[in-house]
């Protein structure tokens, strides 16, 4: 049951109108063209995607993890996909220290059950020293295949903070996408019920009716401290850290150079 209001334009400080449930429902449909065009233009989007041409690389490259060095080709677990993402590290950094960003995506793609159902596989890359890595996967609780391409060119080395895709046929390999920046946001459900929330995400960037709340610099979200408030500084981790046991407050980050 709903209560309509007193006039059909009514509205609240820094909210938008106040209407009856069938003049929400008209311009909820009118919203809903737009959305199913987004979704065909996504769908169009992921063909020309499918389309684009390969890079062949050495499926025989070695990667280091929980057994030593392996070939790159065993990540794909005998399965003719792969998706990795590829994390950034910072040397001699305390957990809280190592990247916020990266942390977001990881803690997001901790099981890879759906994508095996595919034929997919999944494993972390990260540029990160072995033994300073482990320490790190154990104390997130990270289920998923973290290795070290610590002395690697890029596509499997080098700058990291990517989503990419691999296609073997044998033992053959082939680069097909990768993507980086807000390409990687369907890794983050939040991100999809956050545009659907009335405050959205709730970053500056974003247009809103007026009057709503003052949006905060992009990733605000990714830190915070001891009370739950979002920032970066000496006593903040990324968010789900505040989940292990003993977070606690800390006085430096033991890291330098912080870039957004």
């Amino acid at each position: 049951m709903t209560t309509e209001p007193d006039s059909p334009t009514t509205t609240l400080p820094g909210r938008p109108p106040v209407v009856d449930l069938a003049t929400w429902q008209a311009a909820r449909d009118e919203l809903l063209v737009r959305e199913k065009a987004h979704t065909h233009e996504g769908d169009a989007i992921a063909a020309a995607r499918r389309s684009l041409p390969m890079v062949s690389l050495d499926g025989t490259t070695e990667v280091v993890g929980p057994d030593g060095p392996v070939p790159f080709l065993d990540l794909f677990q005998g399965r003719d996909e792969l998706v990795v993402h590829q994390h950034m590290w910072h040397d001699g950094a305390p957990h809280q220290g190592q990247c916020e960003g990266c942390t977001w995506t990881a803690w997001h793609l901790r099981d890879a059950v759906y994508l095996n159902a595919r034929d997919v596989s999944f494993a972390i890359l990260t540029t990160g020293a072995w033994e300073e890595v482990v320490p790190f996967v154990e104390f997130m609780g990270y289920s998923q295949p973290w290795y070290s391409v610590r002395d690697l060119d890029a596509p499997l080395g080098g700058e990291m903070g990517y989503l990419s895709c691999f296609l073997r046929d044998g033992d053959d390999v082939y680069l097909t996408y990768r993507t980086t920046g807000r390409g990687t946001e369907p890794t983050n459900p939040s991100f999809a019920l956050l545009d659907m929330t009335p405050h959205g995400r709730g970053e500056a960037w974003e247009v809103n009716p007026e009057g709503w709340p003052p949006g905060l610099d992009a990733c605000w979200f990714w830190r915070s401290d001891a009370d739950g408030v979002a920032g970066w500084g000496p006593t903040t981790r990324p968010v789900p850290q505040w989940t292990r046991p003993g977070a606690t407050p800390v006085e430096s980050l033991g890291r330098h150079g912080h870039h957004h």
